[in-house]
């Protein structure tokens, strides 16, 4: 199994909650869940049982039906059916794609209250209205959300531990790393861009030992997605296609906000709210949203009609942008990342970046406002709150520049930021290709870096 860094949080549950409370882990199709949840029951638990909502036999359902109030019952039926025997607090039970199976959600209040068990659900596109229509969600439930793997675990599944505690520890240290390791880890960041995180495909990539091995998972996962919408979108699913299908044009853009006009000339962004919100909610998308006011709370200047949409994994894009042919050949990742085809490097990168901050537990936002002339135009890539040493560790605005290009590049958007809100903000950086650097208040960072922040 990949190494996830969610294991600890597992572990940090299970040690908390002592039984008080069950855990959901949430997150895209065939991001991990299961495995994770697997592999935390058969390492941390003298016994577990996965029951799979999604393949689970009619008599499974209907014994929890039937059993709803006679737990005893309930638990001599399942071991015998899935030939397990479970301890009293030393068990787990796995619910597992528990959406389709709603009524064994709802029952978690009184399993919990029980006490025998520890409980861990998992579900794809589980806060969908439809698949809670009808029930009471529990109270008794923590949430874990997994995301792809970002770069730092991408290293641990290359085999390359000491390189990824190596920049950690630069990181930390504001130093940058030797020339030779520097143009290692940025050949590794760019592989990691092209391959991805999604576990599956992350595994080919490594089993094959080339793209199209990971190209093919791909394209399985995102037909996946368009199934999903196709089934679960509803009175949406005109309006999330269209939006799924425009995410590569949109991000290839200079400014790569969505404009609703590229749709269709009368869209509203009422309208289509609800389709962003379902891609987001889905965790095929990562949306960002407008900050007009750059301050601690940036939720409370969220301007909900401006936005980029990025894919939640940059991986996935990739294949997603070259979906004109049945499978990408090889000759065209070996070309991207050395650098020699005509693609809009900037979208990867600015979607590998937005894949990280997610990934570290930032929610996303930006910052846009234009002016007369342009002199007073501000367009900053991400914004996100972080401890400030200059202000006693407390937390400041730290606004995010994102340079994909080896040449030369102007700051003047991040310079006008700066004086215009010199109270509000703290570290600033610019994340692009070359070493680590420290001028003043600004921190040029090497993209690989980005997780740690």
């Amino acid at each position: 199994m990949l190494k996830r860094k969610q294991y600890e949080k597992l572990r940090e549950w299970k040690l908390s909650s002592q039984g008080r409370t069950a855990l959901l882990i949430e997150g895209a199709r065939r991001v991990g869940k299961s495995t994770l949840a697997e592999e935390f029951a058969r390492t941390e638990y003298d016994s577990y049982m996965l029951i799979d909502f999604s393949v689970a036999h009619k008599e499974v359902k209907q014994a929890f039906i039937d059993h709803t109030n006679d737990f005893d019952s309930l638990f001599l039926f399942l071991q015998s059916y899935y030939r397990v025997s479970l301890t009293p607090r030393k068990s787990l039970v796995i619910f597992d794609e528990v959406q389709h199976f709603p009524k064994a959600r709802e029952l978690i209040k009184h399993l919990v209250k029980d006490g025998r068990y520890d409980y861990i659900e998992t579900g794809s596109l589980i806060s969908i209205k439809k698949n809670v229509a009808g029930i009471l969600i529990p109270s008794e439930e923590d949430k874990l959300l997994l995301n792809p793997l970002d770069f730092e675990e991408f290293l641990w599944a290359l085999g390359e531990e000491n390189l990824a505690q190596f920049i950690r520890n630069s990181f930390e240290k504001c130093e940058s790393l030797p020339d030779g390791l520097h143009r290692k880890a940025m050949m590794l960041w760019r592989e990691y861009i092209l391959v991805g995180g999604m576990p599956q495909v992350v595994n080919a990539y490594i089993d094959g030992k080339n793209m199209e091995s990971a190209d093919e998972e791909k394209r399985r996962i995102l037909g996946l997605y368009r199934d999903d919408i196709a089934k679960f979108a509803d009175g949406e699913r005109g309006r999330v296609s269209a939006i799924f299908d425009e995410i590569p044009g949109q991000l290839s853009k200079h400014e790569k906000k969505f404009i609703l006009s590229t749709l269709s000339p009368h869209a509203r962004s009422r309208e289509y709210s609800g389709s962003f919100f379902w891609l987001a909610d889905a965790c095929i998308t990562n949306n960002c949203f407008n900050a007009t006011n750059p301050t601690v709370g940036l939720a409370l200047s969220q301007e909900n009609t401006t936005l980029k949409c990025y894919m939640a994994d940059t991986g996935l894009l990739v294949s997603h942008t070259f979906a004109d042919r049945e499978v990408t050949p090889q000759e065209v990742y070996r070309d991207i990342l050395l650098g020699k085809l005509e693609v809009n490097e900037g979208m990867l990168v600015e979607n590998a970046v937005a894949q990280q901050l997610r990934a570290s537990g930032h929610r996303l936002f930006f910052y846009s406002r234009s002016g007369a002339g342009g002199e007073e135009r501000m367009e900053i890539d991400f914004l996100i709150a972080k401890e400030y040493d200059d202000a006693a560790m407390r937390l400041r605005i730290s606004p995010i520049e994102v340079k994909a290009g080896k040449g030369r590049y102007a700051t003047a958007s991040l310079d006008r930021f700066a004086a215009t809100y010199t109270s509000r903000i703290g570290t600033q950086y610019i994340l692009h290709v070359k070493q680590l650097r420290v001028e003043n208040k600004r921190v040029y960072l090497p993209l690989y870096m980005t997780h740690c922040l």
